[in-house]
């Protein structure tokens, strides 16, 4: 959110039919290719240790999806600019099955690293596009609606990829297969997408690492929140089953903790951007105008985040208040991407967005990543108060970057 926030655009989309008719087909197409997504990655890593490879080799292959989102997305605008946001959704679904199809046909491991990675670019493309997209096409008063729906829906394919996989069973020859039957349907959903209105800022806009300077210039502290909801909802997410050991609950208690904070993000951020909307149609705008309203909400977040985070001390006393402190977590940390997803759509649109997305999508991800590196490491070196003091001032970061600036 800029310090000096501008009205957002005016609006010249498609039709509210045709809109409906485009949301659905990106709600479907994204439901099914990412549900494929999160059936694949656990059993191409089965697979892998099957075959007599590393844990290392495991966790390299795993990262490898990483570093093709990091690659694309600040790409994302550029490429979007030369084929167009429908080809280039089309070309981000079609990506994976023929990936998914190359890991069905052969075992050669350079070849799964070469075909990883394009998946991996294939949905960083697919994540930056859609989410701009499903922003830019909602209606009127009803984007934080649509956008905590969306995300909800996303967080849901996490549950549902590996549930899936283990239903019909991991040594099963079929499991792969139905992975790619997802992914071709989200191909087939993706293909009847409608035709979108031409950015109007196609010849205008900034595109590549240009534009994604410029967004990060127009919207330092939305990405600044993006990058601490990346912390609470995905980076420490990671590290819970450690921290669940290092309290001495057993590995099962432990393991749930991540269902705990995965909770807490599916259930909070679809009521988080209902709320939005209420609140920014206030009658008497007793929150303000949009842009404050959706500050009250970040802060508010921030600030749920910092009492669960202050907590921590007690529970190595009390280790079922565990469970509660990651659920909290995980909503709070969901429900600031959420709203600052919903703040980048309120005053962007066309290119632009796609580039504030980008930056977005960078920032939370650069959350996710460090917050492992730097939490196991706070956690090896003091359990009682490395980690929680590094998680302390993180959120107290996130509390003081969304303080109060009317007197600013």
């Amino acid at each position: 959110m800029s310090e000096h926030p501008l009205p957002p655009p005016a609006r010249t989309g498609p039709p509210p039919a045709h809109a409906r008719r485009g949301l659905l087909a990106i709600f479907c197409a994204t439901f099914c290719e990412l549900v494929g997504v999160f059936m694949l990655g656990p059993l191409l890593l089965l697979k892998l240790k099957e075959d007599g490879h590393s844990t290392a080799i495991a966790g390299l292959f795993a990262a490898t999806v990483w570093l093709g989102i990091f690659l694309v997305t600040p790409l994302a605008s550029a490429l979007t600019r030369r084929l167009g946001r429908r080809p280039t959704l089309w070309l981000s679904a079609l990506v994976p099955v023929l990936t998914t199809a190359g890991f069905g046909l052969t075992d050669w491991l350079p070849l799964w690293f070469l075909l990883h990675l394009v998946a991996g670019m294939a949905g960083g493309l697919r994540w930056v596009l859609a989410e701009a997209i499903v922003a830019e096409m909602a209606p009127p008063g009803q984007r934080g609606r649509f956008v905590g729906l969306f995300e909800t829906m996303v967080g849901a394919t996490f549950v549902l990829g590996p549930a899936l996989l283990v239903w019909m069973g991991t040594g099963n020859p079929l499991s792969l297969w139905a992975a790619f039957a997802l992914l071709l349907a989200g191909l087939l959903w993706s293909l009847a997408i409608p035709p979108l209105p031409r950015a109007a800022d196609m010849h205008q806009a900034r595109v590549g690492w240009a534009g994604v300077w410029h967004a990060l210039r127009a919207h330092p502290l939305v990405m600044a929140v993006g990058f601490i909801g990346g912390v609470f909802e995905s980076g420490i997410t990671a590290i819970l089953p450690l921290y669940g050991l290092s309290l001495g609950i057993g590995a099962t208690a432990a393991a749930l903790l991540v269902a705990a904070s995965g909770f807490g993000s599916a259930l909070m951020m679809l009521p988080a951007g209902m709320l939005a909307d209420r609140m920014a149609q206030h009658p008497q705008r007793r929150w303000g105008d949009e842009a404050r309203a959706r500050l009250s909400l970040m802060r508010a977040c921030a600030v749920i985040t910092l009492m669960a985070t202050l907590a921590i001390p007690f529970v190595s006393g009390t280790p079922w208040l565990a469970a509660p402190v990651a659920f909290v977590w995980g909503g709070a940390g969901g429900c600031l991407y959420t709203l600052a997803m919903i703040d980048i759509g309120s005053r962007e649109q066309g290119l632009a967005l796609v580039n504030g997305t980008a930056v977005l999508v960078l920032s939370y991800t650069a959350g996710g990543v460090l917050a492992p590196a730097l939490g196991a490491l706070a956690l090896q070196w003091s359990p009682a108060v490395g980690f929680p003091a590094l998680l302390v001032f993180t959120a107290l970061l996130g509390v003081w970057l969304l303080r109060d600036r009317a007197g600013d």
